[in-house]
């Protein structure tokens, strides 16, 4: 019990749960990955997904910017594809390209193949969070682990394009064109994410956050009648485990309220929207993010001075977590990110 209790006192978990800070705490999405020179290393001749499915990859890939950044949370290493890939879909993740499917969904026939999650396909990833709870436990007092998942409309658009779109035309078709194998197919998405979370929950991850990358391309009408539903079932059920939630996406200004009516704690909120207007959105919730990631770029006071802003308008919020407004971009230089690490926590709040 001492080492949940301890986590329940640490910055992250106060944030998300409205309650006052020692300060703002802060992690980054993408914060475990290409920009970090030792994951290259330990990545080196290693498949994405492969690396996502070796327990002992994970879990390293993982810990990697806690030891170097000191951050106050960590996110659990994996890919919104994953899922998919570990009940028998047949993809793979091209580089420089992303996922491709090699059938795309089209018919009912189609969604009715697709197997539902189970915790024994996935053995992986019981391993992997319980080896990082137990590291964690003794990093910086107690680091929290964020479990990870892609939401319904997300990982459907990759299925139903078979690759990474602009667009989503092909999603979209079929969302407006057959509406029964859209709510089959979000259905079956929506039970294969909430297994993929409730795993990683089980093992200890202390809270969650459901990624739908790409759920700007839609209308407030269109989220609201066919992927809200969705989301929404995910996220209670999780609620239900008594874990925070955290729901963001990309573009989703129009969407903010939405998302965070669909059972999110906290709303994640992009860079191309101020962040006092996304408190404003977010109802009694709190709020994450948002500094736009290319100010690593900058030079340092540049980039504090901006941290600097979003800190002051993030006290008006329910709770504050400090994140980018999406992920770390590759070519960013980690020593940066360290700088703002720093400034970050040790900005007085007093």
């Amino acid at each position: 019990m001492s080492e949940h209790h301890h986590l329940s006192d640490s910055a992250f978990l106060k944030a998300v749960r409205g309650e006052p800070v020692p300060h703002t705490p802060v992690w980054f999405m993408r914060q475990a990955g290409r920009s970090l020179p030792e994951y290259l290393k330990v990545r080196e001749g290693t498949g994405m997904l492969e690396s996502c499915m070796n327990a002992e990859l994970v879990t390293e890939i993982t810990l990697q910017p806690v030891r170097r950044y000191g951050v106050d949370a960590a996110i659990f290493f994996s890919d919104i594809v994953l899922p998919l890939k570990a009940v028998g879909v047949d993809l793979d993740i091209k580089p420089g390209v992303g996922p491709v499917v090699a059938d795309p969904v089209r018919t009912l026939a189609d969604v009715e193949a697709i197997p539902d999650l189970t915790p024994d396909q996935v053995p992986f990833i019981t391993e992997a969070v319980g080896t990082l709870v137990s590291e964690l436990a003794g990093i910086n007092g107690g680091t929290p682990l964020i479990g990870f998942a892609g939401a319904p409309f997300t990982v459907a658009s990759y299925l139903v394009e078979g690759g990474p779109s602009k667009e989503h035309a092909k999603t979209k078709a079929l969302m407006f064109g057959a509406p029964d194998v859209w709510d089959a197919l979000m259905h079956k998405i929506a039970d294969i994410s909430a297994a993929f979370l409730e795993v990683q929950v089980a093992a200890g991850a202390s809270a969650v956050q459901l990624f739908d990358s790409w759920a700007g391309a839609l209308t407030p009408g269109d989220y609201a009648t066919y992927v809200m539903p969705h989301s929404a079932r995910v996220l209670e059920r999780i609620g239900a485990l008594g874990v925070p939630r955290i729901h963001f996406g990309v573009g989703t200004t129009n969407l903010l309220t939405l998302m965070g009516e669909a059972g999110a704690d906290v709303v994640g909120i992009d860079w191309r929207t101020p962040l006092a207007d996304g408190i404003a959105r977010v109802g009694d919730r709190g709020v994450q993010g948002n500094l736009d990631p290319t100010l690593v770029f900058a030079p340092t006071d540049v980039m504090t001075a901006r941290a600097a802003e979003i800190i002051e308008a993030g006290r008006q919020a329910k709770g504050h977590v400090f994140n980018l407004g999406h992920g770390v971009i590759p070519s960013t230089d980690p020593d940066q990110l360290a700088r703002l690490t720093e400034f970050v926590q040790s900005y007085p709040l007093a």
